[in-house]
């Protein structure tokens, strides 16, 4: 599948902003199933200066700076890729056990293994809870094989919560998520993620796009779609496997991947520092487009 992306942020204050520096991780990365055709990103007002850089975990950020007094702020990231189904699972009962997993990562001394174990601990915005373990340990049933126990915890997050933008912000804990069972794709991915690291095993945080399907007989609206987390969780053997709570499925060619991270902190898709501006208004408008090869 081929898709021309595009991802406009509008940043409206209420006062002018002096001079702003800000950091957006907005490029698709390269990914043996993923090839990224071409990439831009603009600003208004036109920054002093921009850097691309890679971050710890190989994403992709660039670093600007606007040094001029502005009301509105407007960062686009338009891309084209190429997604293409990746290697397929292997049959889930013919994985480890799960107990297995956790006893082999911290022996496991390659540079994918190594990797892996860094995932298996707290981050700023997910920590580890008995209750979190008591609710994964309804899918990871004594010397389960990881795959079943993967795809089965991710069944029951999709059946057991909710998805309700309303309720959640970006700085909603996982602990208030679990309470309400409510949320939306950030939340849930969070949720998964904490569920995992509490049983010791590891799992990252996956930001990017979600191609959607109008409904029948309604056309594509431009700038509807959204960005979408999901996770993926380390499989010895196989490596890491993606999965989406929020759809219920295994990520495949409609999943556009941004940033990996450890939790949504590590993946923001634009943030920055700003002098003045006092209240502010932001609209986010994403497209996801289907296009010829």
């Amino acid at each position: 599948m081929n898709y021309r992306i595009t991802h406009r942020t509008t940043c409206n204050y209420r006062s002018p902003v002096p001079v702003g520096k800000h950091v957006a991780c907005l490029r698709p990365r390269v990914l043996p199933n993923q090839t990224l055709i071409k990439s831009e990103l603009s600003v208004l007002p036109v920054p002093v200066s921009i850097t691309e850089r890679v971050d710890y975990f190989g994403n992709i950020q660039y670093f600007f700076i606007v040094q001029e007094p502005h009301k509105q702020l407007v960062v686009e990231a338009r891309s084209e890729v190429r997604v293409e189904a990746g290697p397929a699972l292997p049959m889930p009962k013919d994985s480890l056990p799960w107990e297995e997993v956790v006893r082999l990562l911290p022996l496991d001394q390659s540079a994918a293994g190594l990797q892996a174990y860094e995932f298996g601990f707290e981050s700023p915005r997910i920590k580890q809870r008995p209750e979190f373990a008591s609710y994964a340990l309804q899918s990871f049933t004594p010397q389960r094989p990881i795959l079943e126990g993967l795809l089965d915890l991710t069944a029951r997050i999709h059946n057991d919560f909710r998805f309700d933008p309303k309720v959640t912000n970006v700085r909603t804990t996982t602990e208030e998520v679990f309470r309400k069972r409510r949320g939306v794709c950030q939340d849930f991915a969070h949720f998964q993620i904490a569920c995992l690291r509490s049983l010791r095993l590891s799992a990252r945080y996956v930001s990017g796009y979600l191609r959607t399907h109008p409904p029948p007989g309604k056309p594509r609206l431009v700038g509807a779609d959204a960005s979408h987390a999901w996770i993926s969780a380390y499989c010895p053997g196989y490596g890491w496997v993606g999965l989406d709570p929020t759809n219920n499925l295994v990520p495949s060619t409609e999943h556009v991947t941004i940033a990996w991270g450890r939790d949504y902190g590590d993946v923001s898709p634009l943030y920055g520092v700003i002098q003045g501006g006092g209240a502010h208004a932001l609209h986010v408008a994403v497209d996801i487009e289907e296009i010829e090869a």
